[in-house]
């Protein structure tokens, strides 16, 4: 899959890429703000996003987010605070928990690659992946 990486914490967004190399996805960008993510998604549409709520230019990853979704693009929230979250998700897959441990977030991307695929016959996330209420039906169904 072709990634984009929405984090401005330098050393977290590294990680995070280190991770999803080493999973065998590529890297379609890092950003640290909104302005630059939009532009990314436009430019390069990515197959998948990991977005941050908390940007450089404030709480603007759930706008990221909802323009990753106008866009049909799959993604998920990784943050230090899920509650910031909207009930919708702002049409995210679900959310990821910052702190998180690499075999959380290595499980994660397996469920995630799976279920974007469309390959996912497993039923139950990965206790590191907050499902959407949306897919968690899809899911079930």
């Amino acid at each position: 899959m072709k990634i984009l990486i929405v984090e401005d914490e330098v050393l977290l967004a590294m990680e995070l890429e280190s991770e999803i190399e080493a999973a065998g996805h590529d890297i379609v960008g890092l950003a640290a703000d909104s302005r630059e993510a939009k532009d990314l998604i436009d430019s390069v549409r990515p197959d998948f996003a990991f977005v941050d709520i908390q940007l450089i230019d404030g709480p603007t990853g759930i706008e990221v987010g909802r323009h990753l979704s106008a866009k049909s693009i799959p993604y998920v929230f990784v943050s230090g605070n899920l509650k910031r979250i909207p009930e919708d998700f702002a049409g995210a897959v679900g959310a990821i928990e910052k702190p998180y441990t690499m075999n959380g977030l290595q499980n994660a991307l397996s469920f995630i690659e799976s279920f974007v695929a469309g390959k996912s016959d497993e039923k139950t996330p990965p206790p590191s992946l907050v499902m959407s209420p949306e897919v968690l039906a899809k899911i079930a169904a």
